[in-house]
């Protein structure tokens, strides 16, 4: 029966060894690069994607003139469901290694079940504090800039870049090689 419990106990620690990767992919920074055209002129595509950031809290950094290049800072906030997610994971998981070490040492009673009470909140506030972090956005001009087309170097969050395909494709009228909504990552 020592050999159940003891399996048992290898099992639950992949499982909290399996936790700690997700923590890091969930607050993994996802820069991605994505070049996009429009057949508008520059200056109307970059007022355009300017306005549309400064509505979305990113404030203007500066740039390089000689680039041609835009630069936005904003801060990137956690996310509540998945903190409270990851609280629940973790208690929940910190709970079961303390009933699996009852059951190995019955001579430790109950008290390693207060592992719950280290387990949910050390999960959640070990991605709130990974998750939580100033981001940049850099907006360079590949196009000269007196032509009719505008052809664009956007490095940024992934999901940015999502927000930036869903929202302004079609007013901007921007498209790219890659579509970020179909790629697997």
């Amino acid at each position: 029966m020592q050999n159940a419990f003891s399996s048992t106990l290898f099992l639950t620690i992949l499982l909290a060894i399996g936790l700690g990767f997700f923590l890091r992919a969930a607050s993994k920074d996802r820069t991605t690069i994505v070049d996009v055209k429009s057949p508008l002129p520059p200056l109307e595509v970059l007022k355009g994607i300017s306005f549309w950031l400064g509505e979305r809290g990113w404030t203007k950094n500066g740039g390089n003139v000689e680039e041609k290049l835009l630069i936005f800072n904003g801060n990137v906030a956690s996310s509540k469901f998945l903190v409270i997610f990851l609280s629940c994971l973790g208690g929940l998981g910190s709970a079961c290694l303390g009933l699996v070490l009852i059951q190995l040492y019955p001579s430790l009673s109950w008290w390693p079940l207060l592992l719950a009470a280290i387990g949910a909140p050390l999960a959640g506030i070990v991605y709130r504090v990974k998750s939580q972090r100033e981001e940049s956005l850099e907006v360079k001009l590949l196009s000269p800039d007196l032509s009719d087309s505008t052809i664009l170097r956007i490095k940024a969050h992934r999901d940015e870049l999502i927000a930036i395909q869903l929202e302004l494709s079609e007013s901007l009228k921007l498209s790219s090689e890659n579509s970020l909504l179909s790629s697997p990552i």
